[in-house]
């Protein structure tokens, strides 16, 4: 097994709602887009199934429901210098944005390309 060193770094999140535009995008495509031109090296946005927010309204997916209310999840596994630096890039847009940070170690396991 090929030992590759880990990193210690932080898990970036961040909480919308999937209709939520921000300069004509959504705001989760917004959020991708932006970390990819500050460098960091990836980044995931999830639908969610059923949830709750701080003003205790739930929200499920449905089939026949119309989209829009859902919460999406954007995930960053980044060093805390590129959290930051996209935490800035999203105060400099002045985005009112739940967030979270959880502390993470993060590296890559086995030796060649799996593609």
């Amino acid at each position: 097994m090929n030992a590759r060193p880990t990193t210690q770094g932080v898990y970036l999140r961040f909480f919308m709602h999937e209709n939520r535009r921000h300069a004509g995008v959504l705001l989760y495509d917004w959020l991708l887009a932006e970390a990819k031109k500050l460098g960091l090296a990836g980044g995931t946005a999830f639908r969610s199934i059923a949830g709750y927010g701080r003003h205790g309204v739930t929200h499920e997916a449905h089939f026949l429901e119309l989209a829009g209310h859902e919460t999406i999840r954007v995930d960053f596994v980044v060093t805390r210098e590129a959290a930051e630096k996209m935490l800035a890039r999203v105060r400099e847009e002045k985005l009112q944005l739940f967030y979270a940070i959880l502390p993470a170690e993060f590296g890559t396991l086995g030796g060649g390309d799996s593609r």
